[in-house]
């Protein structure tokens, strides 16, 4: 029995260790800089984007991160607002790294983004869309830490995937709106003409 008891507080005793070993594994003593840029990269994939876990920015940008957009650029602020309001309106969004390179202080992903809008951010509502892209992103890593980002994409792209799925929607909608100019067009003649006749009237 004591044997029993002697191996059952080991199993036990273990779990803790085991199980934080597989929720933050750590990298080799030896790792190079380059693969421990790249496991910093990786966590913006897979915890902030596909987890929504944006508690962890702070441990993986630097505060004075920015984002180098076409025209102007972001800080971290403007860019995880951007982030969580994709995560609202894709809330089961899901990005996948294709490509993964490292030299010096720069990280370069090639990276897949999924997701179907089944969520509403704002003004704006779910409509059910499946959305699929290609982009890549630049980082540059300095002490573990984000400093600044170059990201680029098709947003075309997307937008038309937006109107090849909504197209029946859209024309409903469109055909709505023309009808209700017709019937208002229709309404402001016959106003206009009653108005016409009873002025018509009050002059004789």
């Amino acid at each position: 029995m004591k044997t029993v008891m002697a191996i059952l507080l080991l199993i036990f005793a273990s779990l803790p260790a085991a199980f934080a070993t597989r929720i933050a594994p750590s990298l080799p003593a030896d790792s190079s800089p380059q693969d421990r840029n790249k496991a910093v990269a990786r966590r913006v994939f897979e915890e902030i984007f596909n987890q929504g876990k944006f508690q962890v920015a702070d441990e993986i940008y630097a505060k004075d991160f920015v984002n180098h957009g076409l025209h102007r650029n972001y800080d971290l602020q403007e860019d995880q607002a951007a982030v969580r309001s994709e995560k609202e309106l894709f809330p089961k969004l899901i990005m996948t790294v294709d490509l993964l390179v490292a030299e010096g202080d720069l990280v370069t992903v090639v990276w897949t983004i999924r997701g179907t809008n089944t969520g509403r951010a704002g003004a704006l509502l779910a409509t059910g869309v499946k959305i699929e892209e290609r982009g890549i992103t630049v980082w540059r890593i300095v002490d573990g830490k984000i400093r600044e980002e170059w990201t680029s994409f098709d947003q075309l792209r997307i937008v038309r995937q937006f109107g090849s799925q909504l197209k029946w929607q859209l024309m409903g909608l469109l055909g709505a709106v023309v009808i209700l100019i017709w019937g208002a067009t229709r309404l402001i003649r016959k106003l206009r003409l009653i108005y016409s006749t009873q002025a018509a009237k009050a002059t004789s």
